[in-house]
């Protein structure tokens, strides 16, 4: 029977739970791909490619292991993989939000009395850590995992994360230091690279702790004392240098102020002009009393631990740094067996909620004219407590950028460039077993025909032209014909009558012994179907 054929007989949901168990997209999106040389019309099953689990389990799945991948390809590198560093984060993987660069404004550099000083040290042009030579004369290049936590906002119920006395929990402040922690690690990353007296490169994962305050999950390539690391984090703070926004000028959301067409600006009730954010940063500077709309510092929790590769415990390392990221911050600690929630847990989640959406998280937030001021570059459809970014959202909490931050010299590869290995080293094992692989150009949309103009048109299906059942049979189809294709390879190269063993290596990596291959790399590359329950043991 065909896919049309079963998907008329089997429920959305049977299907559904049948790609979810094989690892397919449970959403996925159909395309009609027309050739025009040759007027052939095909059927193409394309992934959603949705980070959250809620979302896309298997999609998920593929994302969180390829990050690891990227975290253990770059973790223990031993020479340097880019001849420049050019700052402190990813092409695509952080957030450059530091409100005194962005605002360009001059303001003093003295630093805080209040905090601990920074030593000086003379830098190293090195992005690599160190070797080590033991008594045994072997030699071993440490590194380490780190995790930055921020401080307490009151006293928590152990073991349920929620507050003891949530009347006094301190929820603007938690809402605050959620919307701007990023912000407090490019200083913290900054102020280490000082100190360190070398490019420190890092893979970080910003998660929520069971309270829902985020904290940072740290990879660090290279020995830093530890010594170093706490004195950096007692010295790293950060002065937001916004307009006071302590009480709100207008309380009552039937009369905001709103946006007029007609003059360019957000206007009260009786057609005032807001202070605009110009004009609330030249009164903030010529008050020579002002202080910062808010300081904030890490806490003094910090755990240091080091790790040498490979080793089962990089292995468990990585897996531990990556086991959130598929997940919202709202449900990072939910029990999908249980079907009753946690009232008190649930009320907390509401309170931080609350304080979240009404704050503001940039210049450009809305929430501002709630306190009397006019957003920068101002627009039409300005509503406080609808700011469109995601960090104000009940999934996320506050933490609305990337959750993984990664430096540019850390594996010398985007994250697209990682994928790309990945689907390299499928294609090899193919061609090595004799089975022809299908072009990754057959049908791309770059692809020109004889007059100049794109051959083949990719136009989406109408959505009465083809049930869900139908698009997820497609895929399932499609993704147990490859997975057939690359088990029989295997098979063949397990066949010492035909073929040599394969090269399960980044398609960009330069080959090593087979006793120094890291065990992180070769398990996460290819091996993405093994159970993570049994991936710290040894890889065929």
């Amino acid at each position: 029977m065909t896919a049309a054929g079963l998907g008329r007989v089997l429920t959305a949901e049977a299907v559904g739970e049948a790609a979810a168990k094989l690892g397919v997209c449970v959403r996925p999106i159909l395309r009609r791909v027309t050739d025009r040389q040759t007027g052939a019309i095909e059927q193409v099953t394309l992934p959603c490619g949705s980070t959250r689990e809620s979302v896309c389990s298997p999609c998920a799945d593929k994302a969180r292991r390829l990050r690891m991948q990227q975290c253990a390809e770059g973790w223990h590198l031993a020479e340097d993989p880019l001849d420049d560093d050019r700052g402190s984060g990813d092409d695509a993987d952080s957030d450059d939000t530091d409100p005194d660069v962005r605002e360009r404004r001059v303001r003093s550099t003295r630093r805080r009395q209040d905090v601990a000083d920074l030593p000086r040290v003379p830098g190293e042009d090195r992005s690599v850590g160190r070797t080590f030579t033991a008594p045994d004369g072997r030699t071993y290049r440490p590194s380490m995992f780190v995790t930055l936590t921020l401080g307490s906002y009151g006293r928590i119920v152990p073991g349920t994360g929620t507050p003891a006395r949530p009347a006094a929990y301190d929820y603007r402040r938690a809402a605050l230091e959620a919307l701007h922690f990023p912000k407090l690690f490019d200083r913290w990353m900054q102020n280490l690279r000082r100190c360190a007296a070398f490019r420190v490169q890092y893979f970080g994962a910003i998660e929520p702790q069971r309270r829902l305050a985020p904290h940072m999950h740290l990879a660090i390539r290279g020995a830093i004392p530890r010594r170093v690391l706490r004195t950096v984090t007692r010295a790293t703070y950060l002065q937001l240098w916004w307009p006071p926004f302590d009480t709100p000028v207008f309380a009552d959301p039937e009369s905001l102020p709103a946006w007029n067409p007609r003059t360019s600006r957000v206007e009260d009730d009786a057609g005032v002009p807001l202070m605009s954010w110009e004009e609330a940063l030249d009164q903030l500077e010529a008050d020579p009393d002002a202080e910062p709309a808010m300081v904030m510092r890490f806490g003094s929790q910090l755990d240091i631990k080091g790790i040498v590769a490979p080793s089962r415990d990089a292995d468990r390392t990585i897996r531990y740094l990556t086991k959130y990221l598929a997940k919202a911050v709202a449900e990072a600690y939910a029990n999908p067996d249980l079907e009753a929630v946690n009232p008190a847990y649930e009320a907390h989640i509401d309170r931080l909620h609350r304080e979240v959406r009404w704050l503001p998280c940039s210049p450009e937030c809305s929430n501002w004219i709630r306190y009397g001021i006019e957003p920068r570059n101002p627009g039409t459809g300005l509503v406080p407590g609808m700011c469109g970014n995601k960090a104000h959202d009940r999934e996320h909490l506050g933490i609305g950028g990337r959750r993984v931050q990664v430096s540019r010299a850390w594996s010398g590869k985007t994250l697209a460039e990682h994928k790309a290995d990945r689907a390299t080293v499928v294609r090899e094992v193919l061609a090595a077993a004799g089975i022809e692989a299908p072009s990754t150009d057959r049908i791309g949309a770059d692809v020109l025909a004889e007059d100049g103009l794109p051959r083949y048109v990719w136009k989406p299906v109408p959505a009465g032209d083809a049930s869900y059942a139908t698009t997820v049979l497609l895929s399932i189809a499609q993704a147990k014909r490859w997975r057939a294709e690359y088990e029989e390879a295997r098979r063949r190269l397990d066949d010492p009558a035909r073929a040599g063993p394969v090269d399960n290596r980044s398609a960009t990596t330069p080959p090593r012994p087979p006793d120094s291959q890291p065990a992180s790399v070769a398990c996460l590359a290819v091996k993405g179907e093994r159970s993570e329950s049994r991936s710290d043991t040894k890889c065929p």
